[in-house]
């Protein structure tokens, strides 16, 4: 059993849609044996662009049952029924919402006709409702209204039917297995299919093979179901309009990074927030105090003379001073990570010699804080960061050469590598910008045994 369902909205997004029209037939796979068709009453503004579409205004629905008087008669035409519509995740996911602030359950197995006439009726130039009942000769009156958009699935429905392999199809759309009630009306399956489980950056396409949106991850083919299954109007927008999707390998997750910014600031793809922003930037520096102490701290950028690295969030200049106190047994006071105190007392950085309490000889002192601060030095000079490959038998490299970001690149693991210039023979060369300093510099605090330094 089926029931075939068209809604008409207020279009204000997935979580704000609120429905002015409903139509349900149910159909027994042959005829069509219970209809529901009503106004439905927002109880909001509708804006005057879906007036001009739907021909539905306010006055028309001012009289009309609000949804929670109708929810029980939905529920019943609906129940143990497939649900079936064009673009199905839209209707479906629109009346699960609205029935969630009712306080009510909606819950249906789904099935989209888009995505079935795409497997069954191939090469056509359009499956958008209009133009499908165009091509295959089924009848369309009143477009943009729930009754007539209904009917035409319905007769849609039937014709499909008929197809080569039509039952085999539904059935295994029906599967819970199958994914293909989830993905995008446009998206072939096969396309979803081979998208690897391994990290790289993967690129959302449109009709006109544009980039509309781009993304890392460390298992592609998770990471690109994760955005079929959030309901967020941005995502169920960026859905609709993907009809392929295409991808490349990066071996981890540095690379990964690094490849979606290049990639983000090539296409500027419409669904990604464009990496444009000018951050304020932080930076460590040294001094010394009237007692001889070399004192670690951190300020703006533009407030320091001579910086040691650059970082774009407070939060990962505070975790490098604490890391370099922690490893080099540094004290907070000293570190700036506590102020105005006599002593320290850190909450977590319980170990000091005692610098702070006269207990430790300030010489000695110095001498660890000179190694943290060569250490901060090492990160401008000429550096190797080593990762995992695309493959068993190759390794990843990211090359920095006097500070500046150079690009990535791969090499067999039977290769002897040992000075700067045989990276340079494998390197893929990449831009240098604010975002990719941001990520080498994460990527450092978190695993610094990574690194491998070259003299300038």
């Amino acid at each position: 059993m089926y029931t075939i369902v068209d809604i008409e909205t207020t279009g204000n997004g997935i979580q704000g849609n609120k429905i002015t029209e409903i139509s349900i037939f149910k159909f027994d796979g042959a005829k069509i044996i219970d209809e529901f068709t009503s106004l439905v009453n927002p109880e909001c503004e509708i804006p005057y662009f879906i007036t001009r579409l739907t021909g539905i205004d306010v006055n028309m629905v001012r009289h009309a049952p609000k949804l929670r008087d109708i929810a029980q008669n939905i529920l019943e035409i609906t129940e143990g029924a497939i649900f079936v519509a064009h673009s199905v995740n839209f209707d479906y996911n629109v009346i699960k919402n609205e029935f969630k602030s009712l306080g009510l359950s909606f819950v249906r197995k789904k099935l989209c006709t888009v995505r079935l006439a795409r497997k069954l009726v191939p090469g056509l130039n359009s499956y958008s409702l209009g133009k499908l009942c165009s091509s295959l000769n089924i009848p369309l009156t009143d477009r943009h209204r729930a009754r007539g958009d209904a009917h035409a699935t319905v007769l849609l429905f039937q014709q499909l039917q008929k197809q080569d392999g039509a039952l085999e199809t539904i059935q295994t759309f029906l599967n819970a297995r199958s994914q293909e009630s989830t993905l995008p009306p446009a998206l072939p399956k096969i396309i979803f299919d081979r998208l690897p489980t391994k990290p790289g950056v993967y690129f959302f396409k449109n009709q006109k093979g544009e980039v509309i949106y781009v993304g890392k991850a460390n298992n592609l083919q998770k990471r690109v179901l994760g955005h079929f299954y959030d309901k967020s109007s941005k995502e169920m927008r960026l859905c609709q309009d993907t009809v392929d999707i295409d991808f490349e390998l990066a071996g981890n997750e540095l690379i990964a990074l690094l490849m979606e910014s290049a990639a983000i600031k090539k296409y500027f793809p419409i669904y990604n927030k464009a990496q444009k922003r000018k951050p304020t930037t932080y930076t460590i520096f040294t001094y010394e105090d009237r007692r001889g102490i070399l004192h670690l701290a951190y300020n703006k950028v533009k407030s320091v003379p001579s910086s040691l690295g650059i970082f774009y969030t407070l939060a990962e200049c505070r975790a490098c001073l604490q890391d370099l106190c922690e490893r080099y047994v540094l004290c907070p006071k000293y570190c700036h990570l506590q102020e105005n105190v006599p002593h320290c007392s850190h909450y977590s950085l319980q170990y000091c010699k005692g610098i702070c309490r006269g207990k430790e000889a300030v010489l000695s002192y110095n001498k660890r804080a000179v190694m943290a601060i060569e250490e901060l030095k090492s990160t401008e000079g000429s550096f190797v960061l080593k990762e995992k490959g695309r493959k068993s038998h190759e390794d990843a490299f990211v090359l920095v050469r006097d500070g500046i970001y150079a690009g990535y690149g791969y090499i067999g693991q039977e290769e002897n590598i040992s000075t700067l210039e045989d990276f340079m023979a494998y390197l893929v060369p990449r831009k240098n910008t604010l975002e990719t300093e941001r990520i080498i510099r994460s990527y450092l605090l978190k695993h610094p045994n990574k690194l491998a330094v070259f003299p300038n």
